[in-house]
């Protein structure tokens, strides 16, 4: 993969809202319990992973010009033989707070599960839900829509953890924590090699694809090419992790994360307002 040399040494990009903006505005009606609504999405996603697969052939045995990109197709006629995505995908959990999405009533914590297709391990480093991604991806809904597609040439910086922010939080647009859930679970891939031509090439970059519940996602939140409580589904290619010290006090924001259940916004050791992991003082 050749990446542009002037994107591949630009500054960080920090997403403070969703993935790349596709739309104008969003619309929010009021959100309904999560239990509910998981059942639904969990319904649909079970669907769509026994009725598909992917050139998971092609990735186990690739030929010298196979561009490793997860390709999603709907069994057919002749196809009774193909591995369904229903075995290739793991699950894996993650706990919603109903405050997430200011929810009335009495607090509840749903565990959801994100279903999470690693179709290349990468040979790089790993990261967590608190560091940065360089990254090329695409998001489409289950009927196919596709909502976002970053440029095919130009990988983008993502902060992870700005991801999670929930609606309570001053980061509000409610960004994707399944997008941080699931990038954090790829390898990134070799260290970068400048060619002739100014460009860089990274191999053995990891490729996978995740499938999670509206819960993860944006919720009662509809956007234009988004309705409310609609499952999300992400390909990504990893190139490049960076681990991050986000307010610049020594210790990595990972580390911030006191109470170790992956989220960040809900470790306030001063009770100030600020998570930790933001906040210098804290400490």
């Amino acid at each position: 993969m050749k990446l542009n040399r002037i994107v591949a040494l630009l500054a960080l990009v920090v997403v403070l809202g969703s993935c790349n903006n596709d739309d104008g505005g969003t619309t929010i009606e009021p959100p309904q319990p999560l239990s509910g609504i998981l059942a639904e999405d969990e319904a649909e996603i079970q669907e769509y992973l026994k009725t598909h697969y992917y050139n998971y052939e092609e990735f186990e045995n690739p030929s010298e010009d196979f561009d490793y990109k997860i390709e999603v197709m709907e069994i057919g006629e002749g196809d009774a033989d193909k591995r369904t995505l229903l075995v290739d995908a793991v699950p894996v959990q993650v706990d919603v707070p109903s405050s997430h999405f200011l929810i009335s009533g009495e607090e509840e914590t749903v565990t959801h599960t994100m279903y999470f297709l690693n179709a290349r391990p990468g040979v790089g480093e790993t990261l967590t839900v608190a560091d940065s991604a360089f990254v090329r991806y695409s998001g489409n809904l289950i009927d196919g829509t596709v909502f976002d597609d970053s440029n095919e040439d130009n990988p983008i910086w993502f902060d992870l953890a700005i991801l999670q922010a929930p609606s309570t939080s001053t980061f509000t647009g409610t960004a994707a924590r399944g997008f941080s859930e699931g990038a954090s679970l790829l390898k990134g891939g070799a260290p970068a090699v400048i060619n002739d031509d100014g460009t860089y090439s990274v191999d053995g970059y990891g490729v996978g694809m995740f499938i999670f519940p509206s819960g993860l996602g944006y919720y009662n939140i509809e956007r234009t090419s988004i309705p409310a409580y609609s499952p999300l589904i992400f390909k990504m290619d990893m190139y490049a992790v960076n681990q991050t010290d986000h307010d610049g006090d020594g210790i990595p924001s990972i580390e911030e994360d006191t109470n170790g259940d992956g989220y960040l916004f809900n470790d306030d050791a001063d009770e100030d307002g600020l998570p930790d992991y933001l906040d210098a003082s804290d400490d």
